[in-house]
Protein backbone atom coordinates (compact mmCIF):
# COMPACT_ATOMS: atom_id res chain seq x y z
CA UNK A 1 0.00 0.00 0.00
CA UNK A 2 1.63 3.35 -0.88
CA UNK A 3 1.31 6.64 0.92
CA UNK A 4 -0.34 8.18 -1.43
CA UNK A 5 -4.10 9.75 -0.74
CA UNK A 6 -5.25 9.12 -3.94
CA UNK A 7 -7.39 5.59 -4.51
CA UNK A 8 -6.47 2.46 -6.27
CA UNK A 9 -9.07 2.56 -8.82
CA UNK A 10 -8.96 1.47 -12.12
CA UNK A 11 -7.58 4.32 -14.73
CA UNK A 12 -11.10 4.46 -16.07
CA UNK A 13 -12.87 4.40 -12.59
CA UNK A 14 -10.54 7.30 -11.53
CA UNK A 15 -11.10 9.29 -14.86
CA UNK A 16 -15.20 8.59 -14.57
CA UNK A 17 -15.51 9.91 -11.21
CA UNK A 18 -13.55 12.93 -12.06
CA UNK A 19 -15.65 13.81 -15.39
CA UNK A 20 -18.40 13.44 -12.87
CA UNK A 21 -17.27 15.65 -10.26
CA UNK A 22 -16.34 18.12 -12.96
CA UNK A 23 -19.68 18.15 -14.27
CA UNK A 24 -21.28 18.81 -11.28
CA UNK A 25 -19.01 21.78 -9.86
CA UNK A 26 -19.38 23.11 -13.77
CA UNK A 27 -23.38 23.36 -13.52
CA UNK A 28 -23.09 24.66 -9.88
CA UNK A 29 -21.31 27.42 -10.83
CA UNK A 30 -22.86 28.08 -14.17
CA UNK A 31 -26.11 28.33 -12.24
CA UNK A 32 -24.61 30.42 -9.52
CA UNK A 33 -22.85 32.15 -12.11
CA UNK A 34 -26.54 33.33 -13.87
CA UNK A 35 -28.03 33.68 -10.56
CA UNK A 36 -25.20 36.44 -9.40
CA UNK A 37 -24.98 38.60 -12.82
CA UNK A 38 -29.08 38.93 -13.30
CA UNK A 39 -28.88 36.47 -16.37
CA UNK A 40 -31.66 34.81 -15.18
CA UNK A 41 -34.18 36.93 -16.28
CA UNK A 42 -33.28 35.98 -19.56
CA UNK A 43 -34.18 32.17 -19.12
CA UNK A 44 -37.03 31.74 -16.54
CA UNK A 45 -39.67 33.69 -14.07
CA UNK A 46 -38.05 35.05 -11.05
CA UNK A 47 -40.39 32.83 -8.70
CA UNK A 48 -37.67 30.16 -9.76
CA UNK A 49 -34.73 32.48 -8.88
CA UNK A 50 -34.48 30.82 -5.64
CA UNK A 51 -35.23 27.29 -6.69
CA UNK A 52 -31.64 27.69 -8.97
CA UNK A 53 -29.54 28.81 -6.42
CA UNK A 54 -30.04 26.44 -3.60
CA UNK A 55 -29.77 23.61 -6.89
CA UNK A 56 -27.00 25.34 -7.42
CA UNK A 57 -25.42 25.25 -3.87
CA UNK A 58 -25.98 21.86 -3.94
CA UNK A 59 -24.82 21.02 -6.87
CA UNK A 60 -21.27 22.60 -5.77
CA UNK A 61 -21.33 20.67 -2.29
CA UNK A 62 -22.29 18.33 -3.93
CA UNK A 63 -19.02 18.09 -5.85
CA UNK A 64 -17.08 18.65 -3.05
CA UNK A 65 -18.56 15.70 -1.43
CA UNK A 66 -17.22 13.65 -4.09
CA UNK A 67 -13.91 15.24 -4.08
CA UNK A 68 -13.48 14.18 -0.66
CA UNK A 69 -14.85 10.72 -1.65
CA UNK A 70 -12.03 10.40 -4.52
CA UNK A 71 -9.26 10.93 -2.30
CA UNK A 72 -10.13 8.07 0.28
CA UNK A 73 -8.37 5.35 0.23
CA UNK A 74 -11.02 2.38 -1.19
CA UNK A 75 -9.76 -1.21 -3.00
CA UNK A 76 -9.56 -1.48 -6.30
CA UNK A 77 -12.52 -1.56 -8.12
CA UNK A 78 -14.40 -0.23 -4.93
CA UNK A 79 -16.71 1.68 -6.86
CA UNK A 80 -20.97 2.00 -7.41
CA UNK A 81 -22.14 0.52 -10.25
CA UNK A 82 -24.85 3.07 -12.14
CA UNK A 83 -27.43 1.64 -14.89
CA UNK A 84 -27.19 4.02 -17.72
CA UNK A 85 -28.52 4.33 -20.92
CA UNK A 86 -25.63 6.09 -22.69
CA UNK A 87 -22.02 4.60 -22.71
CA UNK A 88 -19.98 5.21 -19.66
CA UNK A 89 -18.74 8.98 -19.57
CA UNK A 90 -21.20 9.98 -22.55
CA UNK A 91 -23.54 11.35 -19.66
CA UNK A 92 -21.40 13.41 -17.79
CA UNK A 93 -19.45 14.27 -20.84
CA UNK A 94 -22.51 15.85 -21.91
CA UNK A 95 -23.55 17.87 -19.23
CA UNK A 96 -20.00 18.89 -18.99
CA UNK A 97 -20.03 20.18 -22.58
CA UNK A 98 -23.52 22.12 -22.45
CA UNK A 99 -22.04 23.53 -18.73
CA UNK A 100 -18.87 24.81 -20.85
CA UNK A 101 -21.17 26.16 -23.68
CA UNK A 102 -23.11 28.13 -21.16
CA UNK A 103 -20.46 30.15 -19.75
CA UNK A 104 -18.84 31.08 -23.45
CA UNK A 105 -22.28 31.92 -25.27
CA UNK A 106 -24.60 34.33 -22.64
CA UNK A 107 -28.13 33.97 -22.75
CA UNK A 108 -29.56 36.50 -25.72
CA UNK A 109 -33.16 38.41 -25.15
CA UNK A 110 -35.86 37.00 -27.44
CA UNK A 111 -36.11 38.14 -30.84
CA UNK A 112 -39.10 39.73 -33.41
CA UNK A 113 -38.48 36.45 -35.43
CA UNK A 114 -39.15 34.12 -32.55
CA UNK A 115 -42.19 36.15 -31.65
CA UNK A 116 -43.37 36.19 -35.72
CA UNK A 117 -42.91 32.08 -35.27
CA UNK A 118 -44.72 32.26 -32.42
CA UNK A 119 -47.30 34.25 -33.25
CA UNK A 120 -48.11 37.97 -32.12
CA UNK A 121 -51.23 38.77 -30.33
CA UNK A 122 -53.04 41.38 -28.33
CA UNK A 123 -54.70 38.98 -25.84
CA UNK A 124 -53.41 36.65 -23.67
CA UNK A 125 -54.00 32.79 -23.93
CA UNK A 126 -57.18 30.88 -22.30
CA UNK A 127 -55.04 29.52 -19.91
CA UNK A 128 -53.35 32.94 -18.45
CA UNK A 129 -54.30 34.00 -15.21
CA UNK A 130 -54.95 37.69 -15.12
CA UNK A 131 -56.45 38.44 -11.65
CA UNK A 132 -53.18 38.57 -9.38
CA UNK A 133 -50.98 41.43 -11.87
CA UNK A 134 -54.48 43.06 -13.61
CA UNK A 135 -54.85 46.76 -11.95
CA UNK A 136 -58.09 48.57 -13.32
CA UNK A 137 -57.27 51.80 -12.05
CA UNK A 138 -53.81 52.44 -13.34
CA UNK A 139 -54.02 55.63 -15.19
CA UNK A 140 -54.22 54.84 -19.19
CA UNK A 141 -50.48 57.16 -19.86
CA UNK A 142 -48.92 54.76 -16.76
CA UNK A 143 -49.85 51.56 -18.20
CA UNK A 144 -47.20 49.40 -19.65
CA UNK A 145 -47.45 47.78 -23.13
CA UNK A 146 -48.53 44.08 -21.14
CA UNK A 147 -51.04 46.05 -18.85
CA UNK A 148 -52.68 47.42 -21.96
CA UNK A 149 -52.30 43.97 -23.23
CA UNK A 150 -54.21 42.66 -20.15
CA UNK A 151 -56.50 45.69 -19.92
CA UNK A 152 -57.87 44.95 -24.03
CA UNK A 153 -58.22 41.22 -22.77
CA UNK A 154 -60.27 42.25 -19.95
CA UNK A 155 -62.32 44.56 -21.98
CA UNK A 156 -61.50 43.96 -25.55
CA UNK A 157 -63.82 46.56 -26.86
CA UNK A 158 -60.97 49.43 -28.88
CA UNK A 159 -63.63 52.06 -29.19
CA UNK A 160 -63.75 52.30 -25.48
CA UNK A 161 -59.96 53.20 -25.40
CA UNK A 162 -60.15 56.21 -27.90
CA UNK A 163 -58.06 58.91 -27.61
CA UNK A 164 -56.64 57.85 -23.93
CA UNK A 165 -53.22 59.10 -23.66
CA UNK A 166 -50.37 56.25 -24.06
CA UNK A 167 -46.58 56.08 -22.83
CA UNK A 168 -45.15 52.39 -23.64
CA UNK A 169 -42.18 50.45 -24.60
CA UNK A 170 -41.10 47.26 -26.39
CA UNK A 171 -39.22 45.88 -29.38
CA UNK A 172 -40.22 46.74 -33.01
CA UNK A 173 -41.45 43.62 -34.93
CA UNK A 174 -42.31 44.21 -38.48
CA UNK A 175 -45.10 42.39 -39.85
CA UNK A 176 -44.85 42.30 -43.82
CA UNK A 177 -48.67 42.53 -44.19
CA UNK A 178 -48.75 46.25 -42.72
CA UNK A 179 -48.60 49.36 -44.20
CA UNK A 180 -44.98 51.20 -44.29
CA UNK A 181 -46.13 53.17 -41.81
CA UNK A 182 -47.13 51.06 -39.17
CA UNK A 183 -45.22 48.93 -36.95
CA UNK A 184 -45.87 46.58 -34.12
CA UNK A 185 -44.29 47.04 -30.62
CA UNK A 186 -44.08 43.87 -28.68
CA UNK A 187 -43.22 42.47 -25.88
CA UNK A 188 -42.84 38.28 -24.53
CA UNK A 189 -44.48 37.38 -21.19
CA UNK A 190 -42.79 34.79 -18.96
CA UNK A 191 -45.06 32.05 -17.12
CA UNK A 192 -42.43 29.34 -16.83
CA UNK A 193 -39.17 29.73 -19.08
CA UNK A 194 -38.41 31.33 -22.15
CA UNK A 195 -39.14 28.28 -23.89
CA UNK A 196 -42.66 28.70 -23.27
CA UNK A 197 -42.67 32.88 -23.32
CA UNK A 198 -45.21 34.16 -25.80
CA UNK A 199 -45.34 37.48 -27.30
CA UNK A 200 -47.69 40.25 -27.23
CA UNK A 201 -47.95 43.65 -28.84
CA UNK A 202 -49.98 46.72 -30.20
CA UNK A 203 -49.84 48.24 -33.15
CA UNK A 204 -48.34 51.75 -34.13
CA UNK A 205 -49.11 54.13 -36.34
CA UNK A 206 -46.19 56.53 -37.57
CA UNK A 207 -46.03 59.70 -38.86
CA UNK A 208 -42.79 58.38 -41.52
CA UNK A 209 -41.98 55.29 -42.99
CA UNK A 210 -41.01 52.58 -39.85
CA UNK A 211 -37.48 51.73 -41.98
CA UNK A 212 -35.99 54.29 -39.81
CA UNK A 213 -36.93 52.05 -36.64
CA UNK A 214 -35.07 48.10 -37.53
CA UNK A 215 -36.85 44.68 -36.36
CA UNK A 216 -35.95 44.11 -32.62
CA UNK A 217 -35.17 47.88 -31.73
CA UNK A 218 -36.27 49.46 -28.25
CA UNK A 219 -38.63 52.55 -28.83
CA UNK A 220 -40.28 54.28 -26.17
CA UNK A 221 -43.92 55.77 -27.49
CA UNK A 222 -45.80 58.77 -26.23
CA UNK A 223 -49.05 58.96 -28.05
CA UNK A 224 -52.64 58.61 -28.02
CA UNK A 225 -55.04 55.42 -28.73
CA UNK A 226 -57.17 55.27 -31.77
CA UNK A 227 -59.49 52.46 -33.71
CA UNK A 228 -58.62 51.46 -37.36
CA UNK A 229 -59.24 48.83 -39.36
CA UNK A 230 -56.01 46.66 -39.70
CA UNK A 231 -54.74 43.10 -41.47
CA UNK A 232 -52.45 41.40 -37.86
CA UNK A 233 -52.40 38.13 -39.49
CA UNK A 234 -52.21 36.48 -43.38
CA UNK A 235 -56.15 35.20 -42.83
CA UNK A 236 -58.04 35.74 -46.06
CA UNK A 237 -61.56 35.40 -47.55
CA UNK A 238 -61.95 34.80 -50.87
CA UNK A 239 -58.26 36.00 -51.55
CA UNK A 240 -59.12 39.68 -49.87
CA UNK A 241 -56.65 40.22 -46.52
CA UNK A 242 -59.47 39.56 -43.49
CA UNK A 243 -59.29 43.26 -41.28
CA UNK A 244 -60.96 43.75 -38.22
CA UNK A 245 -61.42 46.62 -35.45
CA UNK A 246 -58.00 47.07 -33.75
CA UNK A 247 -57.10 49.38 -30.96
CA UNK A 248 -53.85 51.60 -32.14
CA UNK A 249 -51.00 53.82 -30.93
CA UNK A 250 -51.35 56.73 -32.81
CA UNK A 251 -47.48 58.08 -31.88
CA UNK A 252 -46.52 61.64 -30.93
CA UNK A 253 -42.75 60.78 -30.23
CA UNK A 254 -40.82 57.49 -30.83
CA UNK A 255 -37.57 57.49 -28.70
CA UNK A 256 -35.30 54.65 -29.45
CA UNK A 257 -33.96 52.94 -25.95
CA UNK A 258 -31.28 50.34 -24.98
CA UNK A 259 -33.09 47.38 -24.03
CA UNK A 260 -34.27 46.68 -20.76
CA UNK A 261 -31.93 44.26 -18.24
CA UNK A 262 -35.65 42.77 -17.12
CA UNK A 263 -37.25 42.70 -21.28
CA UNK A 264 -40.01 40.52 -19.95
CA UNK A 265 -43.08 40.69 -18.82
CA UNK A 266 -44.96 38.18 -16.24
Amino acid sequence: MTSSNLPTHRPQGLFLAALDILALLAWGFLLFRYWLTGLLKLLIHPNYFSLILVSSLLLLALGGIKIGQLFQKSAPGDTIQHITLLPKAWGSGLLLISALAGFLISPSILTSQMALQRGVSETLPVTRSLAQNFRATVKPEERSLIEWVRTLDAYPEPDAYTGQKVKVTGFVINLPQLNDNYLLLGRFILTCCAVDAYPVGLPVKLEASRSAYPADSWLEITGEMATELLNLDTQKVQGVPLQKRQLVIVAKTVKPIPPPADPYGY
